[in-house]
C-alpha cells in the first residue's frame, strides 16, 4: 500500500512538473515572438510613404539661426560625395547598398545655424535627427565637433545618381558599426537640445 501511494505521489509530481515546464516553454515562445515583432518595422504602401515625405527640414532648438533647408539649399552648401555606403541593421543584415551618395556634413549645417553656447566650455548639447514618423537618432556635441563621427555624419539628398526615395533628405552616420539605427529617412527636423 505504501509503495502504491509513493508511486501515485511521484506520478502526480511528475505530471505537475510537466505542466509547469509546458507553460514555461509557451511563455518563452510568446516572449520570443513579441521580441521579434518589436524588431520589425511596419511595411508602408507607396501612398503612405509619400505622406511621410518632407520637402524641407527644420533646424531648430538651441541655435542662433533657425533654418528651413531644402534639397536646393543643401546643394548650395559644401556637397560631399560618399562611396559605398551600406545600411546595416542590428542583426548585421545589409538592408541597402548605395554605390554613390551626395550630401552635406551635419557639422556644416550646425555651424551655419550656430549652437547657442555660453563660452567655449559650454558643450553639453545633443542633436536629434527626427523623422516624420517620429523615429529619432541622437548625436552628442562631442561626437559631431570633437570626434571622427563629425566627419562621417551627413544629410543626404542623392543616392546612386537619383533623388532620395524615402523622403527628400536622409540623416546617416557612415562610421557606425551598425549604420541602420542612425539611418533616418523621411527626415523632418534637426533639433539641438541643451542637457539640463
Amino acid at each position: 500500500m505504501k509503495t502504491k501511494n509513493y508511486i501515485l505521489i511521484l506520478l502526480i509530481a511528475f505530471s505537475c512538473s510537466m505542466c509547469n515546464s509546458s507553460k514555461k516553454e509557451e511563455k518563452l515562445s510568446t516572449e520570443k515572438t513579441l521580441q521579434s515583432d518589436n524588431d520589425k518595422h511596419p511595411v508602408l504602401s507607396a501612398a503612405d510613404s509619400l505622406k511621410m515625405v518632407n520637402h524641407q527640414i527644420e533646424v531648430k532648438g538651441d541655435v542662433e539661426f533657425p533654418m528651413q533647408l531644402t534639397v536646393d539649399s543643401l546643394k548650395k552648401m559644401k556637397v560631399v560625395t560618399i562611396d559605398d555606403f551600406k545600411v546595416v541593421c542590428q542583426s548585421g543584415e545589409v538592408k541597402k547598398n548605395d554605390k554613390v551618395c551626395k550630401g552635406v556634413l551635419l557639422k556644416d549645417i550646425l555651424e551655419k545655424a550656430k549652437i547657442r553656447q555660453n563660452g567655449h566650455k559650454d558643450r553639453n548639447f545633443y542633436i536629434v535627427a527626427r523623422a516624420s514618423d517620429d523615429y529619432k537618432a541622437t548625436f552628442s556635441w562631442a561626437e559631431i565637433f570633437n570626434n571622427p563621427t563629425g566627419e562621417n555624419t551627413f544629410i543626404l539628398f542623392e543616392e546612386n545618381g537619383k533623388p532620395v526615395k524615402n523622403g527628400e533628405m536622409i540623416a546617416i552616420c557612415k562610421n557606425d558599426i551598425k549604420t541602420g539605427p542612425r539611418h533616418v529617412y523621411w527626415l523632418k527636423s534637426i533639433e539641438v537640445c541643451k542637457v539640463k
